[in-house]
């Protein structure tokens, strides 16, 4: 476990850009705290970039990440950090040949568990999932919900500090949607949760704090009630309601 000083992962005044294109982001921070944050915005404000930051793919210009204190700014730090961040993109793939298990397995063992540990822990993620019936099947064999369920079976198999998903339910029918936000809500009492979503139903359900970015500033970022107070809508509208109304006072 890490020994924290600010609790939860934090992006501080961090800055990006593709190449030489203009920045995405300048000086964006964001403090996440415990628990499960939906990070909501539109397409092109830079969404999967900053999960992407989060989890080491990416490298900020300037600015840093940080979990619990612990800020991978070198080689030997960047390794234990990414022990403790599970990253699930938006595309998961089958690995040729492997069985369910062998892939999440796997997956442990990138992240530094011993070839016993992340078998024995690829069975428990998989049951987290309710896949481990099916753990013995090939991946490729697999629909595309259950795909998703394997790509957060691997998040998981490292029992990470935090967990970035890039819009998890992308891709399935409302039935799968259902069902992933049930095992969504289990977990997050034990792991804090960055998720990228366009699925905004049911959002009081799975998320305690909400995150909104467009056009590479984060325009708002606390708690979910207080999020769906701003719109001033009631019932199954709230969320858009609450949505539209900061993306019409950012563009003012």
């Amino acid at each position: 476990m890490l020994s924290p000083t600010t609790r939860g992962l934090s992006f501080e005044l961090v800055s990006f850009a593709y190449r030489k294109r203009r920045l995405l982001f300048s000086d964006l921070s964001l403090e996440l705290g415990t628990g499960s944050t939906a990070l909501l915005g539109p397409n092109g404000a830079g969404k999967s970039t900053l999960l992407a930051i989060g989890a080491t793919v990416l490298q900020p210009r300037s600015g840093r990440i940080q979990l619990d204190g612990l800020s991978p700014d070198n080689m030997r730090r960047r390794k234990q950090y990414r022990r403790y961040v599970g990253w699930m993109p938006q595309t998961i793939r089958a690995i040729p040949g492997f069985t369910v298990r062998e892939q999440v397995a796997y997956a442990g063992w990138l992240k530094g568990m011993s070839r016993g540990d992340a078998w024995r822990m690829a069975r428990e993620s998989l049951r987290a999932v309710q896949l481990n019936s099916l753990e013995g099947r090939t991946s490729a064999t697999l629909s595309g919900g259950e795909l998703r369920r394997v790509g957060l079976a691997q998040v998981l198999v490292h029992s990470p500090q935090a967990g970035l998903l890039d819009e998890p339910t992308a891709g399935l029918d409302p039935a799968q949607r259902l069902q992933f936000r049930e095992i969504m809500s289990g977990l997050a009492e034990e792991t804090s949760f960055l998720v990228s979503t366009h699925q905004v139903d049911d959002l009081a359900a799975v998320f305690t704090k909400v995150a909104i970015l467009v056009e590479g500033a984060i325009v708002f970022a606390g708690k979910t009630e207080d999020f769906l107070a701003i719109g001033g809508a009631t019932g199954n509208g709230q969320a858009e309601a609450s949505y539209m109304t900061l993306l019409s006072h950012h563009s003012r």
